[in-house]
């Protein structure tokens, strides 16, 4: 058979549009299985991860309950979590609140005065220089920054008071100011004025032993002891309330010795917490991480209510003024390479030790990951130190073994059964 010129065009018209079709269909195939190739896969990366849990805890210390006459008003001498030497006066007692105004005001003044006197110091002036000061300042405002960052309130004192030093001392040093004399001058006089109008107190309050203050009482000092640890049961934990008493002859309390406790409703169903192990606990009332000794676990048959009671030796203000509050238990920090949990696979492989007659064959299950090297798809074992809700973190010691998965592998998240 032989075709005419115009229907061997159209066949060869018919032939290339067909083939440019079919190059489109593999082009775009291609194009969308590399899209889709990647969109499957993730990079196995180093991340960290904290496992941490809360619960509801009532602080028990070995308390003193204070009191005085409840005559006039108080002026307190030491704050919320402070020393006290034997002896040491706590309060005192005026007749009204004019004195404690006066108290407050002369102890500004004498505060103001000090550093004055510190400017003032020819010593002061001359050892300073302007690009050492000018350095200084710029340290210490950070310095402040930072402590107001951390919500230190003491030690955003203590830097204000070096920033005011610093700077003063520049004014002085680059002539921007004399001095601070007359400033001086004024405040002795104020203070002359306050000595002379200053009452004597109706009743001072003093410590008979060294301890820790605290300037309220909610009525547990007798009953949530060190000698209650052992029988307290999570009825009673979960019973006690945060409230402070209503008394007028209150002064506050006592606490003795360093130690404190923490006791607690948890869930140890997993075996989680043993007794001796060492946590990081973080009050919501504090933004530091305290470390505490599990001392005691024990569950009336529910681990899923089971008491936690924890020690610990360090103090500060902000642990004093709740009698409970919810805590964040860090059982630790771990560090390891993230994998998706939608992508872990487990694998049977049979295994066989020993040789000829005493060779023992069982079939072992590999927890792991395919991941895709290059056109090949492999399986990777994966050594799980952590779980999240969705991802898991993998050991970083088996780097090295190429059994195991490692950084910057491709996982699979799909396509692989």
């Amino acid at each position: 058979m032989r075709f005419s010129g115009t229907e061997s065009n159209a066949l060869v018209k018919i032939l290339r549009n067909t083939v440019i079709v079919l190059f489109l269909v593999i082009f775009v195939s291609v194009i969308y299985n590399l899209k889709n190739r990647d969109s499957d896969t993730e990079s196995a990366l180093i991340s960290e991860a904290v496992a941490s849990a809360e619960f509801r805890g009532v602080f028990i210390r070995d308390e003193t309950p204070v009191s005085y006459s409840g005559m006039g008003v108080l002026s307190y001498s030491v704050a919320d979590g402070g020393k006290l030497g034997s002896g040491s006066t706590i309060a005192v007692a005026y007749a009204d609140d004019s004195q404690i105004s006066r108290n407050r005001e002369k102890a500004r003044l004498e505060k103001e005065l000090a550093i004055l006197q510190k400017i003032q110091n020819p010593g002061t002036r001359e050892s300073a220089q302007p690009a050492e000061l000018s350095a200084s300042i710029a340290q210490n405002y950070r310095e402040f920054l930072f402590a107001r960052d951390k919500m230190d309130l003491p030690g955003v004192k203590s830097v204000k008071d070096e920033l005011i030093v610093g700077m003063s001392t520049y004014q002085i040093i680059t002539s921007e100011v004399s001095d601070f004399s007359q400033q001086i001058i004024d405040i002795r006089s104020r203070l002359d004025q306050l000595s002379r109008e200053a009452a004597k107190p109706i009743e001072t309050v003093a410590s008979p032993k060294p301890s820790y203050f605290v300037s309220y009482c909610d009525g547990y000092e007798q009953k949530l002891t060190e000698s209650s640890l052992t029988s307290i049961t999570a009825d009673e934990i979960e019973a006690v309330t945060d409230t402070r008493l209503d008394d007028p002859k209150i002064v506050g309390k006592l606490i003795t010795g360093y130690n404190w406790y923490l006791a607690g409703v948890v869930d140890n169903s997993r075996q989680e917490y043993k007794v001796g192990d060492y946590v990081r606990i973080r009050p919501e009332s504090s933004p530091e991480i305290f470390s505490a000794e599990v001392k005691d676990i024990r569950d009336d048959g529910d681990p899923k209510r089971a008491v936690l009671i924890l020690a610990c030796r360090e103090f500060n203000s902000e642990l004093v003024q709740h009698r409970c509050e919810n805590i964040e238990l860090v059982r630790g920090t771990y560090r390891g390479l993230k994998v998706p949990r939608e992508a872990i696979r487990f694998v049977n492989e049979e295994v066989t030790k020993g040789e000829g007659e005493n060779a023992v064959s069982t079939d072992v299950t590999y927890k792991g990951v395919y991941v895709l090297n290059g056109e090949k798809i492999e399986f990777k074992k994966i050594d799980v130190i952590y779980e999240g809700s969705d991802y898991v973190l993998s050991s970083l010691e088996h780097i090295g073994d190429s059994s195991y998965l490692a950084l910057y592998d491709d996982i699979m998240i799909e396509g692989v059964d």
